[in-house]
């Protein structure tokens, strides 16, 4: 019977393991043998480099720029997106008037392609109609206030951050309620009838309980902010001047534009590693939460 059921489980996973085999570990072990050449992307011939283009990668300028920027985007990370679930998950947990409504309409921005929610803040960036410059002007009395949030060297990383936290907030806020949905009503209503106020209930009771949601959010927040293309490609291009180019957009300048393909290869095998170590912490942090509970 054993055997009959382990049979029957390869059966219906190994269409799944093909694809992924096929799709994702293939191409992976491609960047690696790929990372060593000095291929351009098309010529089938290409010499063997060594670890000449890990070398470059350490020399580049535009690489020590794209490191900062991917260090600032994952700082951002870990901050904004995060706090903001936070925060959105506790209001929203006391019961507040419309709460389904609420939460519906901040978890919208995670089923929006990036594409569609890029448009949406370069129409909200937007220098002369735009409505956060709109928005300044009334609240400040400026007449004509038309700064380039997009075009400015100085802001356009941030300007793109916020539209990705803000598209990133509505699924830490989910997680968030998930984790406050497991923590027992009796502890709080034994704080509340000892006179704890609200806020040291939050503090002492709520936030630790949180630990497995929190790592769990955090996890996904920087993995996906290292794999953060899309919506830079949409809104900046990695410009003006490189200020808001990423190791991932780095990565695709390199290969798909100047037809280095063997040191954008090397660039995302620098960018793999980073994405490991950080898996590797995760599921650390993992094994001791669940020896704690256990």
């Amino acid at each position: 019977m054993e055997q009959r059921e382990t049979f029957w489980r390869i059966v219906l996973l190994a269409p799944a393991l093909l694809v992924f085999g096929v799709f994702v570990v293939w191409p992976l072990l491609d960047s690696f043998r790929y990372s060593f050449t000095d291929w351009n992307g098309f010529d089938p011939n290409y010499n063997l480099v060594g670890l000449d283009n890990f070398a470059r990668i350490f020399r580049d300028p535009e690489f020590r720029n794209a490191i900062l920027n991917t260090a600032i985007w994952i700082v951002a990370a870990l901050l904004l997106p995060v706090l903001a679930g936070l925060g959105l998950a506790l209001l929203l947990n006391t019961g507040v008037r419309g709460s389904r409504v609420f939460k519906s309409i901040f978890y919208l921005p995670i089923c929006l392609a990036a594409v569609i929610v890029g448009q949406i803040w370069i129409w909200i960036y937007q220098p002369d109609w735009g409505l956060l410059n709109t928005a300044i002007e009334a609240v400040t009395g400026v007449r004509r206030f038309n700064f380039a949030w997009l075009a400015e060297p100085s802001s356009a990383l941030g300007a793109v951050i916020v539209a990705w936290a803000w598209q990133q907030t509505g699924l830490a806020m989910v997680i968030f309620l998930a984790g406050l949905t497991a923590i027992p009503s009796d502890l709080l209503e034994a704080a509340a009838i000892d006179g704890v106020p609200r806020w040291r209930q939050t503090l002492h009771i709520v936030l630790p309980m949180l630990r497995p949601a929190t790592v769990v959010v955090v996890a996904l927040s920087v993995i996906n902010a290292l794999k953060g293309f899309d919506i830079l490609y949409i809104m900046t291009g990695g410009g003006p001047f490189h200020s808001s180019n990423t190791l991932a957009f780095f990565m695709y300048e390199e290969s798909f534009k100047k037809y280095r393909m063997g040191y954008g290869s090397a660039i995302s095998v620098v960018l793999f590693l980073i994405a490991l170590s950080i898996i590797v912490i995760y599921f650390r942090q993992l094994r001791k939460l669940g020896e704690i509970y256990d």
